[in-house]
C-alpha cells in the first residue's frame, strides 16, 4: 500500500492518504483539502473514502467538504453522532480499498468515540491510531467534560484508555508500523516524541502505557500534569460532529481594508512584537503569527473564546490569504468580522523597560508569570512572582495589584507579548512591561 503522511507544524498534526489500485482513502485530513486533491491527481486515484478516527478538538476537519466535492464515503464510530452523511466503522466493519482491507478497532479513552484504523496488506500491517497512541504517549482523557454531547468525565475516560492499552492492541503484530494523528508539540497529549512513526513493537517496549501496572497508576500518571485546555477545543469537537462549512466559501465571505487608524470590538495583532509595540491599535491583543510555525492558533483559540466576534490586524495584504486560511483551522473564521493593514499614523506604543533597573530592583515591580499551570509547577523563575496563565489572563487581569509596575515574562518571550497586551487593554491606570526574550537572562 502506498502511505503519504501529511503534517501541519503550528498544530502538530498529522493526516493522512492511503491510496492502492487507483483509490484513495484520507484519514483525519485538516481544514484545508486540496492537498489531499493534489496527490490524489498525482497519483491518478479516486478518493473513496475519507475516515475520522474521532471528532478532534485542535482543528477543525474538512470530511464533510471532501464528501460534498468527490463523493468520498465518510466513515466513522457510530458513537460519535456525526451530523452529516456516514457510515459507521466500529468493531467488525472493514472496507475494501483496492487491494487492501481497512478494519476499525473501537479504542476509547482519549474521547468515548475513538477508533484506530487497521489497514492490512499480505503480511503489511499498518495502524493509524488518532489521538489513542501517540508515539511515547497515550492521548488525554480530560478533553470532553466540557465538550460536546457526551459529557464524559475524565477519570471514566482514563480508565477507558487503560482497558484499550491493555487488550486492544494484543492480536497485532509487533512490526505493524503506527501512525498517529500527532506528534510533540500537540495539546492532545503530554509527553509526545518528536517521530512521526513508530512500530507497535517499539511502543510496547518504550511507551509507558503499555508497561504492566494497576488501573489505579495508570490513571493516576495520566491524569498529572496535562497541558491548558484551550478555549476553542469544545466548539472545534462540536463543529467537527456537525461538519465544518466549505473552506472557500467561508473565507471568501470576510472584509479586508488597507491602511485603517481605528477598530471597534477585539482587534487581534498578529505582527511580530518589535512591530507592534512601535504602533498598533489601542486596545489590541498581540498574538503573533510571524513565522509559519508558530502557534498562533493555539493561542487565538485559548485566548478568544468561541463565541466573540474580533478583527484581525496583519502586517501586509500579502498575509491575508494565509492568515484566512490560519484562523479557519481552528474554525474561528465565522467569528472574524474583519482584516486590516493599520496606517502608520497610529501612535500607540508600549513603554520601554529599563532592564537594568529592573535586574537590580525586582521588588520594585509586580512580576506577572504567564506560563501554564505545569510549567510553573516545575518552577518559579522569579520567586515573588504571581502565577496567571494565559489562556486565563483576560478573565483574571482584574486581580493584579497596580500599585507597582507590572512586569510580565514567559519561558521565551512569545506569551508575554500577548499577555503584556491583554494587561494593557484590561490595566488601563497600570504601567505594563514585557520582559520579552530577556528572561533567558534570568533563568
Amino acid at each position: 500500500m502506498n502511505i503519504k503522511q501529511f503534517e501541519y507544524k503550528p498544530l502538530s498534526h498529522y493526516s493522512y492518504a492511503i491510496v492502492s489500485n487507483g483509490e484513495m482513502a484520507i484519514v483525519d485530513p485538516e481544514r484545508n483539502p486540496m492537498q489531499y486533491y493534489n496527490y490524489a491527481e498525482a497519483c491518478n486515484a479516486k478518493i473513496v473514502a475519507v475516515i475520522e478516527t474521532h471528532p478532534h478538538a485542535d482543528f477543525v476537519s474538512s470530511h464533510l467538504q471532501i464528501h460534498q466535492e468527490t463523493g468520498a464515503t465518510i466513515y466513522n464510530s457510530k458513537k460519535l453522532g456525526g451530523d452529516y452523511p456516514h457510515n459507521s466503522f466500529d468493531d467488525g466493519n472493514s472496507i475494501k480499498l483496492g487491494v487492501v482491507t481497512l478494519k476499525a478497532i473501537n479504542t476509547p479513552g482519549h474521547s468515548p468515540d475513538s477508533i484506530t484504523i487497521v489497514a492490512t496488506q499480505g503480511n503489511e500491517t499498518v495502524l493509524f491510531t488518532g489521538d489513542t497512541l501517540f508515539i511515547g504517549d497515550v492521548g488525554r482523557p480530560d478533553l470532553r467534560e466540557k465538550a460536546g454531547n457526551m459529557q464524559a468525565k475524565r477519570k471514566e475516560l482514563a480508565k477507558a484508555m487503560y482497558n484499550t492499552m491493555q487488550n486492544k492492541f494484543n492480536d497485532l503484530p509487533n512490526d505493524a508500523l503506527v501512525y498517529p494523528a500527532h506528534g510533540a508539540g500537540s495539546l492532545c497529549g503530554k509527553n509526545m516524541s518528536s517521530d512521526s512513526s513508530s512500530t507497535l513493537g517499539n511502543e510496547r517496549m518504550g511507551n509507558w502505557a503499555f508497561q504492566k501496572q494497576t488501573e489505579e497508576a495508570f490513571i493516576d500518571t495520566i491524569l498529572e500534569g496535562q497541558p491548558m485546555i484551550p478555549h476553542y477545543f469544545g466548539f472545534a469537537v462540536d463543529l467537527n460532529k456537525k461538519g465544518a462549512p466549505n473552506l472557500r466559501n467561508s473565507i471568501g465571505k470576510i472584509s479586508f481594508k488597507m491602511n485603517v487608524t481605528s477598530l471597534e470590538g477585539i482587534v487581534v495583532d498578529i505582527r511580530a512584537e518589535e512591530k507592534f509595540k512601535q504602533n498598533h491599535i489601542k486596545g489590541s491583543y498581540n498574538i503573533q503569527a510571524a513565522s509559519d510555525n508558530s502557534k498562533f492558533e493555539t493561542w487565538l483559540g485559548a485566548i478568544i473564546e468561541p463565541e466573540e466576534k474580533f478583527h484581525l490586524v496583519i502586517e501586509t495584504s500579502e498575509d491575508l490569504d494565509k492568515m484566512l486560511h490560519r484562523i479557519a483551522k481552528i474554525g474561528y473564521e465565522q467569528n472574524l468580522l474583519s482584516v486590516s493593514t493599520i496606517a502608520d499614523s497610529v501612535s500607540s506604543e508600549n513603554q520601554k523597560l529599563d532592564l537594568e533597573h529592573f535586574r537590580k530592583n525586582t521588588d520594585d515591580y509586580t512580576i506577572v508569570d504567564v506560563r501554564n499551570q505545569s510549567e510553573i509547577a516545575d518552577g518559579k523563575i522569579f520567586e515573588n512572582a504571581l502565577a496567571y496563565p494565559l489562556n486565563e489572563l483576560r478573565g483574571t487581569a482584574n486581580n493584579i495589584p497596580i500599585n507597582k509596575p507590572i512586569v510580565v515574562h514567559c519561558a521565551a518571550g512569545y506569551r508575554s507579548a500577548a499577555g503584556s497586551s491583554i494587561l494593557a487593554q484590561k490595566l488601563k491606570n497600570a504601567k505594563i512591561y514585557d520582559l520579552s526574550d530577556a528572561i533567558t537572562e534570568f533563568k
